[in-house]
């Protein structure tokens, strides 16, 4: 049963972060889902430690973009920020590959072509 219930709560995180993508910008919204589904294929199959840690970061994100999308709702013009900064601390914990995941992200996420042409439908 208590697998059953990590599984449960596993899934829960998963989808309540691709609807809170769905407030992001377009561009960060496609980038984030990708990302988002890559990396929970990916720890699949995580040792528990590894498991366990992993899930606690990503309630952090769920958390901390929550609560800037519940701000950006209550804000009448646009320039809303989201994201967060990392703590060098924090950041020195992070192994190679992350590292290069990490920048890989902040290329994507910061230039000015796009990997992703997606419009918003306006009807």
């Amino acid at each position: 049963m208590a697998a059953s219930a990590h599984v449960s709560r596993i899934r829960s995180l998963y989808k309540r972060i691709l609807v809170l993508h769905r407030f992001l910008p377009i561009h960060l919204r496609a980038l984030g889902d990708q990302y988002v589904k890559e990396e929970f294929r990916r720890h699949k199959q995580a040792a528990p430690e590894e498991a366990k840690s992993f899930l606690a970061e990503w309630e952090n994100y769920k958390d901390t973009l929550q609560t800037q999308v519940l701000e950006s709702a209550g804000r009448q013009s646009g320039g809303v920020m989201f994201g967060a900064d990392l703590p060098e601390e924090k950041l020195s914990q992070f192994q190679n590959e992350q590292i290069g995941q990490l920048y890989e992200l902040m290329l994507e996420s910061t230039k000015p072509n796009k990997q992703f042409d997606i419009h918003e439908d306006s009807r």
